[in-house]
């Protein structure tokens, strides 16, 4: 079975479909033009359109329908006409600086075209996708062909790796017991994930694009090992979910400082691409602070990303991008696609992986509350402005009253150029700076009013303690 947007050679690729650029696969999927930025889509309401179960037989998935670019990540904007190359800019929720507000109802599109970049800090974007049955017949295409790869693995024949300390065979050798295959089963179809245990008492974390909807999860270890599983909690704020198997004395996986990490820094990816359990690839650490949104405006992820040039396929989601040492550095959830290319093609050296503090953080509120909050700081955006930075909304609505920014002496109309000192030239990244924070951290804001400039330092909240106000 197979999660992911690269389906094998004649494999099914039907299955449910669920929102922008949907693929038969777990892993978001990020359509990119021809090395070009690609249009940013508006953000609108995708309706899941379940479909029939697939055959026993491979069979050549269906062409993807195109439809017109809308803007997913788009800011609040006034009522306007939506306008004649698909875009919506009408009724568009306005957002906090740190996500949106409840979604005005839009005809839900059968797929979004996302975009990457903007320059050197392009934001991407990328439709949230739901696991179903041409992913699991890829999967199972692959294992009648090739049989279960980890048979072939050291620590499922018993044979010794005798490698250098730090050498990537004997990375793998000791993060494989801890990595696993994550099959979900839902109304329609069936696929699989990647995951990592994170507590030695049966605790893994994943994504949740990869269990969301799912009836029955099963988790596959490296020693071919079955074990149905619970979901615990997950949030698609960060596209995260902690699931528990019935075992104790598992080995879990150690979580580095990701704000260690720097661009070059070497890469290992571990997962279950297109059903293949136990796959191990390279690169580097390409570039860090990628404003990544995956999702529709109902369950929309910001992630600020660790991008990496390992190889990372469908079916890779929700397992770990690991450091030199073996250490989880973040936690695989996107990749890039040309513009245009179907749902079968593979990796073109652009994943994005989320960050493991966001990650760990992330985990322990779902293992200890079952839901997870994101910090805020109370304000809503202005889509409509095009200078320098982002704008708040000129309007009482603009800054949430006694809020976190209204506290730190944000007012409406300003506008927000930096971040601790990293300039912000579009919402998202302003949005996914704030959500790799804590509630309660600091940020420091450069806002400029006018002519004149200052620093705002600005205490963080919580998103279930403050409230919006509809923008007129």
């Amino acid at each position: 079975m197979s999660d992911n947007p690269f389906a094998s050679p004649n494999a099914d690729a039907s299955r449910p479909q669920g929102g922008a650029g949907v693929s038969s696969d777990d892993t978001e999927v990020i359509p990119t033009q021809g090395g070009s930025p690609a249009p940013t889509p508006a953000a609108q309401q995708a309706a899941p359109a379940t479909s029939p179960a697939a055959p026993a037989a491979p069979a050549q998935p269906a062409p993807a329908q195109p439809v017109p670019p809308v803007d997913e990540t788009a800011p609040y904007t006034p009522p306007l006409t939506p306008a004649s190359d698909g875009t919506m800019s009408t009724a568009q929720p306005p957002y906090d600086g740190t996500g949106y507000g409840a979604p005005a109802p839009v005809a839900p599109p059968k797929e979004k075209k996302g975009r990457v970049g903007a320059g050197a800090v392009a934001g991407i974007a990328a439709g949230a996708l739901l696991l179903g049955l041409g992913g699991g017949v890829a999967g199972a295409w692959a294992f009648d062909e090739f049989g279960s790869p980890s048979a072939s693995l050291a620590m499922t024949t018993g044979q010794s790796v005798d490698r250098p300390e730090g050498s990537v065979a004997a990375v793998a050798a000791a993060v494989m017991p801890s990595v696993v295959s994550i099959e979900s089963t839902m109304q329609g179809g069936a696929a699989t994930g990647s995951g990592f245990v994170i507590q030695d008492d049966g605790y893994i974390l994943t994504n949740n694009h990869v269990v969301d909807g799912a009836q029955d999860i099963t988790v596959v270890f490296s020693d071919g090992s079955e074990h149905s599983a619970e979901l615990i909690g997950a949030t698609a704020d960060y596209d995260l979910a902690v699931i528990k198997v019935d075992i104790t004395g598992l080995t879990p996986l150690t979580f580095a400082d990701s704000d260690e990490v720097v661009v070059g820094d070497a890469t290992i990816a571990v997962g279950s691409p297109l059903g293949l359990e136990g796959t191990v690839t390279t690169g580097i650490v390409s570039s860090m602070h990628r404003p990544v949104t995956a999702g529709d405006t109902q369950s929309q992820a910001y992630i600020d990303a660790l991008q990496t040039d390992a190889a990372i396929n469908p079916g890779n989601s929700g397992g770990p991008l690991l450091n030199a040492n073996g250490e989880v550095i973040g936690v695989n959830s996107a990749i890039a696609t040309l513009s245009g290319a179907s749902s079968e093609t593979g990796s073109i050296g652009l994943g994005f992986a989320i960050p493991s503090n966001q990650a760990q953080r992330t985990a322990e509120q779902l293992i200890e509350n079952g839901v997870a909050t994101y910090p805020v700081i109370g304000v809503q955006l202005d889509g409509r402005y095009t200078g320098e930075g982002v704008q708040v909304v000129d309007s009482d609505a603009g800054v949430v009253a006694d809020g976190p920014a209204d506290q730190a002496g944000i007012e409406p109309g300003d506008v927000i150029t930096a971040i601790d000192g990293r300039p912000i030239t579009q919402s998202d990244e302003l949005i996914v700076a704030i959500r790799a924070k804590d509630a309660g951290d600091e940020v420091v804001l450069t806002v400029q009013d006018g002519d004149s400039e200052r620093d705002v330092t600005v205490t963080l909240g919580s998103s279930n303690e403050v409230t919006y106000e509809e923008t007129p």
